[in-house]
């Protein structure tokens, strides 16, 4: 018999995201949704998108954002979110399966060699790392992991660092988007009152990341 599952809902600063935590791991990277076609492949994800008010679901680690699209209370979804989560957990597959990139294979590929090959190198250096999650609409959805994840420059760093470059090397690229949860990073290399770790923010990105192209 399948011990009782527990799960914890912690409100954000976002008053329509919530954070359900579970008491075990439901998947071994990050992944985020948008939208229930996007989410096609991933059953948690798909069941979620399933229920009334759901907007965007990220599931990382023992943990699933949620992000609602209405005024509905909290309580009221999160009951629905809970027991989504244990019957999913109950079935026995596997939270995010294999998914299609969206936005074309030959797309995918472009974006993602430029990340490998050029960015990433760059951004090593500090602990840093840029995984590409799909390509919609010409836009390339981005989790930002290690030094990056929960750095007060992340967002300087993705748009005038990442994201101007990457626009330069994918020209069918209009922008790129975080779907990181930063508050879920455990090593930040720039922390907020805190300062970098040895380095300095710049004016064209955050130098700290080695983003600034």
């Amino acid at each position: 018999m399948m011990a009782e599952i527990r799960i914890r809902g912690e409100p954000t600063a976002d008053q329509q995201v919530c954070r359900f935590v579970v008491d075990r791991s439901l998947y071994g990277g990050n992944a985020s949704f948008t939208s229930a076609a996007a989410a096609e492949g991933a059953p948690l994800a798909e069941a979620l998108f399933a229920l009334p008010d759901v907007s965007a679901v990220t599931i990382a680690r023992d943990t699933v954002s949620v992000t609602k699209q209405s005024d509905a209370a909290w309580p009221e979804i999160g009951k629905l979110i809970g027991d989504a989560i244990r019957a999913q957990i109950a079935s026995g597959e596997p939270a995010v399966g294999e998914m299609t990139p969206a936005g074309g294979e030959e797309l995918f590929e472009r974006v993602q060699a430029v990340l490998v090959n050029e960015i990433n190198p760059s951004i090593a250096n500090h602990g840093g790392v840029v995984t590409l999650q799909r390509v919609e609409e010409g836009k390339a959805y981005v989790q930002m992991g290690g030094g990056c994840q929960g750095c007060g420059m992340a967002d300087v760093t993705l748009k005038h660092g990442i994201e101007s470059y990457l626009r330069q090397k994918v020209p069918e690229i209009s922008e790129v988007v975080d779907v990181t949860d930063h508050d879920q990073g455990e090593n930040p290399y720039f922390e907020p009152g805190k300062g970098a770790g040895g380095g300095k923010a710049g004016g064209g990105g955050c130098s700290a990341c080695g983003a600034s192209k």
